[in-house]
Parts: C-alpha cells; structure tokens; sequence
C-alpha cells in the first residue's frame, strides 16, 4: 500500500525527535541530538531568574507525548497527574532513565502514526483538553513541540558551559589572532 503522506509525515516526526538525516553533519536541531550532550551537572541547573530545567522540560515533552498518544489513540483515560504520564517528579528523574523513557513514550506514538494511512491524517481525533482535531494536527502539534523544546535545551545548555554565540562566532573568534 502507497503511503507518501505518512511516510512524510513519519520522516518529519522521526527528524524532529531524532535527527538521524542530519546527525553526522551536527546540524541537527532535533530534540534527541540536543539532550546528548546535556552534562548531568547540567540537568538540573536553575538559570538566574528561570524555573524551567532541563529535567523539567524533558518530564514535560514525555507527559505530552503520552496525553496526546492516550486521547489520540487510546483510551483517553489519563490524567496529568497519574504516574502513568510523568513517571518522576521534577527533581527526582535520573537523566539517563529519563531520555530512555522519552524515547520509549515516543515511540510509542509513532506505532500509532505509523498504522495509519494517508486518509486517516484527516480524521478527527481526541485531544487530552477535549475538542476534535484532525491527525495531521496532532501529530504536527507534537513534531512542532519536539523541536520548540530542543531549541530551549540548546539556550540552557549553552548558557550554563558560558558560550552562548552561534557555532560560526565561536569559530570566527577562535581563528582571528588577537595580538
């Protein structure tokens, strides 16, 4: 069966949590490239005048991965607050357990993507506040939030080692003399 939608579709979501096409060139802005190189010092560190953690960003991707992929495609059953969606409280999830289980949360709705076919990305489906929205939506939504949360690893990340200039400003004032 021709499926060129959702293997699109599949393709994004996979580039977006993984990075796996442009991993080698270490360009990618996915979310899993991002965590791999958090330092566990890193992992629980408070920016002055932040609250969000890297811990705490992860506890969250992973809890919406398993609302969204419930309501979506399951029973619809949880709630925020069942260990079943945030396995740890922030400030107690080890990282390395943490990243598996976001990987494992993750797959998990990709199961579910991947059973469809293109004319299912255009049916509506339950979402964990209660309205309809077409798959494509979903499944968008959560691609989207893979990446927005990458990109706030990589600033908290970046300010905790002290650099916070782009790749290219590092490189340019690394290769200038200074005398």
């Amino acid at each position: 069966m021709s499926r060129p939608a959702l293997e699109l579709v599949l393709y994004l979501v996979d580039e977006a949590f993984r990075g796996k096409g442009l991993a080698a060139s270490n360009e990618s802005q996915a979310l899993l490239t991002n965590l791999a190189t958090v330092r566990e010092a890193d992992w629980r560190a408070v920016l002055p005048g932040a609250d969000r953690t890297i811990e705490k960003i992860v506890l969250h991707v992973g809890a919406c991965k398993v609302m969204y992929d419930d309501y979506a495609f399951g029973p619809g059953t949880l709630f925020w607050t069942d260990s079943k969606v945030e396995p740890w409280p922030a400030g107690k999830a080890p990282m390395v357990e943490t990243i598996e289980w976001l990987e494992e949360v993750h797959e998990r709705l990709v199961e579910h993507v991947a059973a469809l076919s293109d004319a299912d990305l255009t049916v509506p489906r339950l979402t964990n506040w209660g309205e309809q929205r077409e798959t494509r939506w979903i499944v968008s939504v959560m691609l989207q939030h893979d990446l927005y949360h990458a990109g706030e690893i990589n600033h908290i990340r970046s300010l905790l080692s002290g650099d916070d200039r782009w790749l290219f400003e590092r490189e340019t004032s690394e290769s200038v003399p200074t005398s």
